[in-house]
């Protein structure tokens, strides 16, 4: 038997949680102990009530949660009290993005827990089966939430998305065309915006151009291409994911001169450090701010603003990896699965993953060799 705690997320405006109840039932059944925190569900509409009904106990705070689970599940990384609580036989398991942040990767090799990424985890295929729900929903909300931005009063050029009979629909460049491209494109599309989708990758290009049924351009992502598409652009919504590592800046403040007075760039690839110069954090509270006149949109947790759809998502795609580590234990889950392998960054005080070992400027230190793994799987 596991205990498995699921406390609330802290992070400013975040309103998800780890596990909903059905999640909850499947670890029960399975002979685990699920220990949630007194109100973490109620940002997603659930109940004490319906975590109880399913088997879970409630605890009244973090700290009970911390102090009787071996297990930590979260949706966001763990915040400066909350590292304060890890200890080494924590296995904690929640999105990290660790290319982003020296301190918090500082924090939790310190801590001595085991520490599993969302966002590396890999399927057979090599794709981020735990990263990709979120993509989905942040991708969509990217859309959304540049046609608000766009309007006059949020700062942006008061520009309608779709246009109208007579007037033009606005310009959207979307850069990156991986899942949160590939979702903002589509938003994009049903608003009817002129989109153009920019990415490095042929073959991601003609699968996208398939998809889109010729609604949307596609376009290889030179720098110049870029360079030459912002002068027209009305809203650039950057999608750039370099896996686990940070993102790399695809345009300069220089180029933000290039580009209407009032435009809009959301930069989802904020999580992983950004993929404009200018990109720092922002909040659902306080989403946007202005860099040389051009309007800005970086909050840090976008799939937190409708955290009923985004807490299902993400426990539907969590949940048979939360089984497998519940019912194995940590090193004989992460031995026999590569995809657990892969999301493995923090481990008994030894950075495991080599991009957030590169930016944090310690040794990187291989999985196996961590957790005392053999090399093959």
């Amino acid at each position: 038997m596991t205990r498995v705690g699921v406390p609330s997320e802290i992070k400013t405006d975040e309103y998800r949680v780890a596990l909903t109840p059905a999640g909850v039932r499947e670890l029960v059944d399975a002979g685990h102990e699920v220990l949630v925190q007194a109100g973490a569900g109620l940002g997603s509409s659930l109940s004490d009530e319906a975590y109880t009904a399913q088997g879970a106990r409630i605890l009244p705070d973090a700290a009970a949660v911390f102090a009787e689970a071996e297990m930590i599940v979260k949706v966001k990384e763990p915040q400066p009290g909350e590292v304060a609580m890890l200890e080494p036989h924590h296995l904690l398991f929640t999105y990290l993005h660790l290319a982003a942040d020296v301190e918090l990767t500082h924090g939790l090799a310190a801590s001595g827990a085991t520490c599993i990424a969302y966002e590396t985890v890999e399927d057979s295929r090599g794709r981020l089966p735990l990263l990709a729900p979120m993509s989905e929903v942040a991708g969509k909300l990217a859309a959304q939430a540049g046609a608000f931005i766009l309007e006059k009063p949020f700062g942006g050029r008061g520009i309608l998305i779709g246009g109208v009979p007579g007037v033009p629909a606005a310009r959207v460049l979307v850069i990156g065309g991986g899942v949160v491209g590939m979702n903002a494109a589509f938003i994009a599309i049903g608003m009817e915006a002129t989109v153009t989708v920019f990415d490095r990758n042929i073959d991601r290009l003609r699968e996208l151009d398939i998809a889109f049924g010729g609604r949307a351009d596609t376009v290889f992502a030179s720098t110049l291409a870029i360079e030459e598409a912002l002068p027209e652009a009305d809203l650039v919504i950057g999608a750039v994911l370099v896996k686990g590592a940070k993102a790399p800046h695809v345009i300069t403040r220089a180029q933000l001169g290039l580009m209407k007075p009032s435009a809009v760039l959301v930069d989802v690839s904020v999580d992983q450090g950004g993929c404009f110069e200018t990109t720092h954090p922002t909040t659902h509270t306080h989403p946007t701010y202005d860099v040389d006149g051009i309007t800005h949109y970086c909050v840090a947790n976008m799939p937190g603003a409708v955290p009923i759809t985004s807490t299902y998502a993400l426990t539907n795609a969590t949940l048979p990896y939360v089984l497998d580590l519940a019912d194995h234990g940590a090193v004989a889950a992460v031995q026999r699965s590569p995809g657990l392998r892969a999301g493995v960054n923090v481990a008994h005080g030894q950075v495991t993953y080599e991009p957030v070992a590169s930016v944090a400027g310690v040794p990187y230190v291989p999985v196996e060799e961590a957790l005392g793994l053999t090399s093959t799987v």
